[in-house]
């Protein structure tokens, strides 16, 4: 009976993920099977790292969401993966450094004044997105999908159910709101006619995943290289929050190094077939603290079930079915949390605002970020978060730390 207790509850970790896993590569026009795919494959691939001795599910980043939009517009989806290939080296690079200088290093480097302002801009730079997919129109604004009327009151029902259930459900329901969201939405979009199947109709039952072969091109390489910023640090508040649900410290074992190299080789796994990067998912670690299921195996059986599931073709061809306005209501939601969650990460730090070099790094960053400031050089620009992370790690490197004052 445990021997089948292991699978289901493997399959339950991965329906926790779902909404989240697929949100990323509908938003971002990459394919929903292949992201199923590489989630799978990226979280066998950190516990090979890992030594299976983190009970952790690694599937699509939030994080890359405007990176990947911005660089699928000016070189393409093949040159694009190049470019996060090279982001997931960074953590491997960090990697090396936690091994060689200890978890400190990370701190100094990227203290909370840099990376607060840094996850901001990823949430509000997104914030046209998702007010106009929740009109109905495309992510930019420039074509009408859905009538605005019908658009409204889908991306209200699917933004109001993903507050409550949030706020309100109770047990396994509570750490699933995107899925709830996009199931209410999807409802109402079927009962107002906006749902379009004839690629369901068209969609083979087996098929392989459109898996895509990375480019490289130095422009999309040294934009995308500080992007991985953020990602990483939100990988060390993942890894101590699993290392307190469960009571091991996996900072010492397997240590750190090891976590931000299975995280670093899994996202550029991800990226080498077509799937977006890959992140430590806070709300299965949710679901572990809920079920007191710490097994490790139960991912592995995760991530099984997501390579089986890639492979329908049902599904994928389902799931680009679902409407823009239920991604955009959704998404007004996530992309102001991830904006607080940067917010909040300075106020846990206890960032002194009222000091002019830490007001001087986050009003630059902030600025540069929202209002779309490019520095460039022929035919190459750097702007939007790569731009944010490279000032704020600038100016947090070169600005002079105040003198203290102490009483006489």
């Amino acid at each position: 009976m445990k021997n089948l207790s292991l699978p289901l509850q493997g399959a339950q970790m991965l329906f926790v993920a779902f909404g989240a896993l697929v949100l990323v590569p509908l938003l971002t026009g990459l394919d929903a099977s292949v992201a199923l795919f590489t989630a799978g494959i990226g979280t066998l691939m950190f516990q090979f790292i890992t030594k299976r001795q983190v009970p952790i599910f690694l599937a699509s980043s939030f994080a890359f969401i405007a990176p990947i939009t911005y660089g699928v517009a000016h070189w393409g989806i093949p040159a694009t993966m190049g470019g996060l290939i090279a982001a997931g080296g960074v953590y491997l690079v960090l990697s090396a450094l936690v091994k060689l200088r200890g978890p400190e290093v990370i701190t100094r480097l990227l203290p909370p004044v840099v990376v607060g302002p840094v996850i901001m801009i990823i949430g509000l730079g997104l914030a046209p997105t998702a007010v106009n997919m929740a009109l109905g129109k495309t992510g930019d604004g420039s074509a009408v999908l859905v009538p605005q009327q019908a658009a409204l009151i889908i991306s209200i029902a699917s933004l109001f159910t993903t507050i409550l259930v949030a706020i309100y459900a109770k047990g396994l329901l509570k750490l699933m709101p995107i899925l709830a969201g996009i199931v209410v939405g999807y409802s109402l979009s079927l009962f107002l006619g906006v749902v379009d199947f004839s690629a369901v109709a068209n969609a083979a039952w087996f098929s392989v995943p459109n898996f895509v072969t990375p480019e490289f091109h130095w422009q999309a390489v040294a934009f995308m290289i500080p992007v991985a910023i953020a990602p990483a640090v939100e990988h060390i508040g993942d890894i101590v929050a699993i290392s307190n649900v469960t009571g091991k410290d996996f900072l010492k074992k397997p240590g750190l190094h090891r976590t931000l190299a299975g995280d670093g080789l899994a996202t550029m796994a991800a990226v080498s077939l077509g799937g977006p990067p890959n992140t430590t998912y806070s709300e299965v670690t949710g679901a572990v603290t809920l079920t007191r299921n710490f097994n490790p195996v139960t991912m592995t059986w995760a991530a099984v079930t997501a390579i089986i599931l890639a492979f329908v073709g049902k599904l994928g061809a389902t799931l680009q079915t679902i409407p823009v306005p239920v991604m955009g209501g959704i998404m007004c939601l996530l992309f102001g949390s991830i904006a607080a969650v940067g917010l909040n990460s300075m106020i846990k730090a206890q960032v002194d605002m009222a000091n002019p070099r830490n007001l001087a790094i986050v009003g630059v960053t902030l600025v540069f970020g929202i209002g779309g400031m490019a520095f460039g050089v022929g035919d190459f620009s750097l702007t939007g978060i790569s731009l944010c992370g490279i000032v704020a790690i600038l100016m947090n490197l070169l600005l002079p730390h105040p003198r203290e004052h102490h009483a006489s």
